[in-house]
């Protein structure tokens, strides 16, 4: 018996559906045109049965608006993408700067998804109420602090209580985290609060990696760059674009296979990593 023993061919070969019977929660997936919406598919896609979370009326303060469909719509679009019958596509409200909510979404995504929750892709974010130095107020950072970072933290806490009750044949989980290249050249001194919530997630990364490994649930960050999610467009939207080699933007299935993939277990030996997902873009 060879000390590092090879996998067998056959376990070489890709699934087409590697989170087959797999369930998850992905928050912020309100509108077709997010990041959230596009990660919800791939993991239907990926055989998964998923929990959309939405705060509609956050969309519905924004200059892109909420979706014209609303959540049903939403989630429609993901159901077109799986490939198990059997998976189940539900969703439901949440405000999450309400810091009794991340708990209760927890427990109510996994009582939707049949008492389990595998993976946990915390995708929302509160855009606007911000500024540079000079016009941050203290309202505007307990703000960011409360959507951005806070309620992600409580949404690990509930995950990790859940998964301490399950049994110990469960696969292994997975929580996903998104920043904004925060840390990268210049940083977003245009966006100080936003920028300081999203870093304090970076750098929670490593520490929430270590207090759930014994849990067998994987920490990942995710920094997917500037992505065309509608909030942009005209001479500004074309100077973003021309800082790629590809002369695009990325679009939101771009960070959505990164994502998926860290869900699966051919990612199971990352965790503890802030990942760029850029395409190149330059800050220069």
């Amino acid at each position: 018996m060879p000390k590092f023993p090879h996998p067998a061919p056959g376990e070489l070969r890709r699934d087409p559906r590697p989170l087959l019977g797999r369930t998850a929660l992905v928050t912020g997936a309100s509108r077709r045109g997010g990041i959230g919406y596009a990660v919800a598919r791939r993991l239907a896609a990926y055989g998964a049965s998923v929990y959309l979370h939405h705060h509609v009326p956050h969309d519905a303060s924004q200059p892109w608006g909420a979706d014209p469909e609303g959540p049903e719509g939403v989630a429609a679009g993901v159901r077109d993408a799986r490939t198990d019958p059997e998976a189940v596509v539900v969703h439901g409200p949440g405000d999450l700067s309400d810091p009794a909510a991340p708990a209760e979404l927890i427990t109510t995504a996994a009582e939707a998804l049949g008492g389990r929750l595998d993976i946990l892709v915390a995708n929302h974010a509160l855009s606007g109420s911000d500024g540079a130095l000079d016009d941050i107020d203290a309202a505007m950072l307990d703000a960011h602090w409360a959507t951005d970072t806070r309620s992600v933290i409580l949404l690990a806490q509930a995950y990790a209580r859940l998964r301490t009750a399950l049994p110990p044949d469960v696969p292994g989980g997975r929580l996903l985290m998104m920043t904004s290249g925060q840390d990268i050249a210049g940083g977003m001194p245009q966006e100080l609060a936003y920028a300081l919530a999203k870093g304090a997630l970076a750098s929670a990364t490593r520490s929430l990696a270590t207090s759930l490994a014994d849990l067998a649930v994987t920490v990942n960050a995710v920094n997917p760059g500037p992505v065309d999610t509608d909030y942009l467009s005209g001479a500004d939207y074309e100077k973003v674009a021309a800082r790629f080699p590809s002369g695009r933007w990325g679009m939101p299935d771009d960070p959505a296979r990164l994502i998926a993939w860290l869900a699966t277990d051919e990612a199971a030996w990352v965790t503890g990593q802030v990942i760029d997902s850029e395409g190149g873009f330059r800050r220069d």
